[in-house]
């Protein structure tokens, strides 16, 4: 059994893909951008806690606090029906969906007149060194079979990074806590360069990963490279064969069959 003698699906992106992907990436962080620049980057959690939140242990607690606040602010932005960043849906997603909130963007194409992409916030603490470098990103199998369901399959990382203090206030007395987004950088995955994913075999069939979120470079590639990339990246760990990725290729529609 040999990868090479499958014949495989092999997905073509539209040609304005990069465009759109270009389009997108800019749209994301300029939101991003203008919520720090307008100083609405601040999370205030209120406690009982006299001497405030645990701070060896924030890291911990902070990625949900800044998922949370990403989606609102592009809920903040979509409200604006005539918004500079042409968006014009945000849905959050539920919980173990491969992304945290899906975007629609308006623009024109040939094939039609909008753009949408899921959006993976992850969150790095900025004083806390090795916080959030290297984060699960999804399952193998189901973004392999997200690209082969959809070419042009838009799946951005948007890294958060923050940093955590506290203030007192002065009508409860007690101590709130301050997270701040202080930093943001948005990368398309298809993108990300071979050496920066890795996969771990850890859950299910296996995680796909960020080496070093912090350090990021990228690699224009189409989205059957990227599929076969991710197979690469697959059949490498020791505790996978060819035969258990065929089985998954079968199960997940990735082999051209004669039914």
């Amino acid at each position: 059994m040999n990868y090479e003698n499958f014949l495989l699906k092999q997905p073509k992106e539209s040609p304005d893909y990069r465009e759109c992907s270009e389009f997108v990436i800019n749209a994301v962080e300029g939101i991003i951008q203008e919520a720090i620049d307008n100083k609405q980057n601040r999370i205030i959690i209120n406690t009982n806690l006299r001497f405030g939140l645990p701070m060896e242990n924030i890291n911990k607690i902070a990625g949900p606090f800044v998922e949370a606040w990403a989606v609102e602010t592009f809920t903040d932005v979509v409200e604006n029906t005539k918004n500079s960043f042409h968006l014009i849906h945000v849905e959050a997603q539920p919980r173990l969906s491969k992304s945290d909130v899906v975007l629609q963007f308006k623009k024109e194409r040939k094939s039609e007149m909008g753009i949408t992409a899921e959006v993976d916030v992850k969150a790095t603490a900025e004083d806390i060194e090795g916080s959030g470098k290297s984060p699960n990103i999804t399952s193998f199998a189901r973004i392999r079979t997200a690209y082969i369901d959809d070419p042009d399959y838009l799946f951005v990382i948007l890294s958060l990074k923050h940093r955590v203090y506290s203030q007192k206030n002065e009508a409860s007395k007690l101590i709130d806590g301050i997270m701040e987004v202080v930093g943001h950088r948005s990368y398309d995955l298809k993108y990300l360069s071979a050496s920066d994913l890795s996969y771990n075999p850890a859950l299910g069939t296996g995680q796909i990963q960020v080496r070093d979120i912090h350090y990021i470079s990228l690699e224009t590639r189409t989205t059957w490279d990227f599929c076969r990339l991710l197979d690469q990246k697959y059949l490498a760990s020791s505790k996978n064969s060819i035969e258990s990725w065929h089985r998954l290729a079968a199960k997940y529609g990735w082999i051209k069959t004669d039914e």
